[in-house]
């Protein structure tokens, strides 16, 4: 499992990385325009530290390297609240063995808790829990109507897409966007964003797992 782990891990860090650029040019619209570079740098260390992690490292001790990397890499607000949402998803997954929908959904409850506990917000607010809370619901959602695991995660990240564009029509009210009010309108939210492409990345690589790829 530890293999399967750093592998699914490593997907989101390559997703992110990837779209350095695009998250820096909408943070730009209303941020410090360093969102895409932090997180890509701290993906980066993510991706240094789960290779060489021990063979036998479970899945909440890989997600607590995470965790523990992001808060010591990234700049702004991004890197305590990613950073305590993998720290949480880290306790809910002790003794986890595998990452079925059963688990997933109360590793990813407990991350979003985190999330809102560290960041003092609440959906609707134009953060990345618009992006994150309407998936994990959906995701809830497909589970309990008995669609497969990768059924559930497609479902949620069309739910995460809604909650993106939701963000462009709502008025900042935290963090460094909140400082514009109304001209924060009609842009998107970057954590939004970049919640969505670790979802998108986790999506794809449990697809391909499912195909054999």
């Amino acid at each position: 499992m530890s293999s399967f782990t750093v592998a699914a891990l490593e997907a989101v860090a390559d997703r992110i990385i990837q779209h350095k650029e695009l998250l820096t040019s909408l943070d730009a619209a209303i941020g410090d325009a360093d969102h895409g570079i932090n997180m890509a740098r701290g993906f980066e260390a993510v991706r240094v530290k789960i290779r060489a992690a021990a063979p036998e490292t479970d899945i909440s001790g890989l997600l607590k390297m995470t965790g523990m990397t992001l808060i010591s890499t990234v700049g702004g607000a991004s890197g305590p609240l990613y950073g305590t949402a993998f720290m949480r998803a880290a306790a809910a997954a002790q003794g986890k063995e595998t990452l079925d929908q059963e688990a997933i959904a109360q590793i990813w409850s407990a991350a979003l808790q985190g999330i809102k506990d560290r960041g003092k917000a609440s959906r609707g607010e134009k953060t990345m829990l618009d992006a994150m809370e309407p998936a994990y619901e959906a995701f809830v959602e497909a589970a309990k109507a008995e669609k497969s695991l990768v059924e559930s995660l497609e479902v949620a990240c069309e739910a995460a897409k809604e909650g993106i564009e939701f963000t462009k029509t709502i008025i900042a009210t935290k963090g460094r966007a909140s400082y514009l009010g109304e001209r924060s309108l009609g842009h998107q939210d970057p954590g939004a964003t970049s919640s969505y492409l670790m979802l998108a990345a986790l999506t794809e690589f449990f697809h391909n797992q499912q195909l054999g790829a």
